[in-house]
């Protein structure tokens, strides 16, 4: 009894077993783009950039509130010899009087510093802080639009590479009956024995090419599921509606959205007016700093002095003489950066613009080879329909035939990739223009 229930508990582990590592999981293009965005590594760590960035923009701003500092102390002190002398009190009335007995210290004191005037450091310091924000944030948003076109790469890929298994099987399972028929004829002497490894030969070759689509499958299978963060062993299924289902909208003719809607881009214009604010920054160091002071003291040394109530008030100035000298290194500095940031941009701008032009050339080459390859498979059709009623009619030979047949199924995978790159190329034309997000309706930061 006990080996049956443990083999009918075998039986149900490997049963269970097998359900979970062939879970099937169907995602749309948006639904897996999304998931990246909530999950990649990538665009966690830049939003916890933005974060960061943020949190520094609220330390700089935290400078322009008073400095408010307030400290005591209560000491215990040990007996010590005093000699109390008064130039007043004669020799004799001197020798009489005793020193007090000290033995404890208690000090407090409050003060305040409000900065008044620091050369407009503080000021152009919080728009370099700002800039430095708005800079992360666009940084962020880029993120997330080159992972959705990871995302889009691998979703289309893996829809091509299951179209393709897809096909291969069924041509498969059309050879292995074309050899077992041409088996049968062989042995009644109505066709040749090479005819027979002619078909032979070809079913061995889509063999080869089944294998290989399949093993590209996995890849890529794996490749998305890894980005997504989904359990290795989940089989994601594309349904050509999920990926077909969307709209092309205007197409753009240059580069004027890139060049407006490009995160990257912007991200870089945000450090530029960073780095400009900053010389402003550098230059505050030529200047004097000025800042109102206050303060409250209490004072208690036993049998000595009690102080209460003691406040004070005025106006601090400071100036660091040597800056005048020293300062001008540091401008040159900040005007460097800018100009570094600068050509940045410039370079940034002229490799957009190639990205543009050769983005539209290729979404205008998909849409070509798409019309193309859909006649082709029509006209492959149609041939391979020709050469099989001529075979049957003795009018055409075994090559012809099976030419034919590749012919075809060539044909119908080069469709089913080219209708897959019209996608696949228009989003990639969304994306170096800087529209990608926005088309999925990525909520901006």
């Amino acid at each position: 009894m006990k080996a049956n229930h443990l083999i009918l508990f075998g039986v149900l582990f490997l049963g269970i077993t097998s359900v979970e590592a062939q879970e099937k999981k169907s995602l749309t293009l948006d639904e897996a783009i999304h998931l990246a965005w909530e999950k990649s590594n990538e665009v966690n760590l830049a939003d916890a950039k933005v974060a960061t960035k943020k949190y520094e923009l609220q330390s700089v701003k935290n400078n322009r509130y008073p400095d408010l500092k307030a400290s005591a102390q209560y000491q215990r002190l040990t007996k010590a010899n005093i000699d109390l002398k008064s130039n007043s009190s004669s020799d004799e009335s001197s020798s009489d009087t005793k020193a007090p007995n000290v033995d404890q210290l208690f000090l407090g004191q409050i003060n305040a510093t409000l900065p008044i005037f620091s050369g407009f450091k503080l000021q152009n310091s919080i728009k370099v802080s700002d800039n430095l924000y708005q800079a992360e944030a666009a940084n962020a948003l880029q993120t997330k639009e080159e992972t959705a076109m990871q995302v889009i790469n691998y979703y289309v890929n893996l829809y091509k590479t299951q179209k393709t298994v897809e096909l291969l099987n069924e041509n498969y399972k059309s050879a292995q009956q074309r050899v077992k028929d041409f088996t049968e004829l062989e042995k009644n002497e109505i066709v040749p024995k090479n005819d027979l490894l002619k078909t032979q030969l070809q079913l061995s070759k889509v063999q080869l090419s089944l294998d290989k689509a399949n093993s590209d499958l996995n890849v890529v299978n794996y490749e998305l599921g890894n980005l997504l963060k989904l359990n290795p062993k989940t089989i994601i299924e594309i349904r050509e509606s999920d990926l077909t289902a969307f709209e092309i909208n205007t197409i753009p003719t240059d580069e004027n959205p890139a060049l407006e809607n490009r995160k990257d881009l912007e991200a870089l214009r945000f450090q530029e007016k960073a780095s400009l604010e900053n010389i402003k920054v550098a230059r505050s160091g030529y200047y004097p700093s000025l800042s109102l002071i206050a303060g409250y003291t209490t004072l208690d040394l036993k049998n000595v002095i009690t102080v209460q109530n003691a406040m004070n008030f005025g106006i601090g100035l400071s100036y660091n003489i040597s800056d005048i000298f020293k300062n001008g290194t540091e401008v040159q500095v900040a005007k460097s950066r800018a100009e570094e940031i600068q050509n940045s941009e410039m370079m940034l701008t002229d490799y957009i613009k190639v990205q543009v032009q050769k983005a539209l050339e290729d979404y205008d080459l998909s849409v070509k080879q798409n019309l193309v390859y859909t006649q082709a498979v029509e006209q492959a059709t149609e041939n391979y329909r020709i050469i099989k009623d001529k075979y049957d009619n003795g009018l055409s030979d075994t090559n012809d035939l099976l030419e034919a047949d590749v012919e075809q199924l060539s044909s119908k995978i080069n469709k089913t990739m080219a209708k897959a790159n019209v996608i696949q190329k228009y989003y990639s034309l969304l994306a170096v223009t800087g529209q990608l997000n926005q088309t999925f309706n990525l909520t901006k930061i």
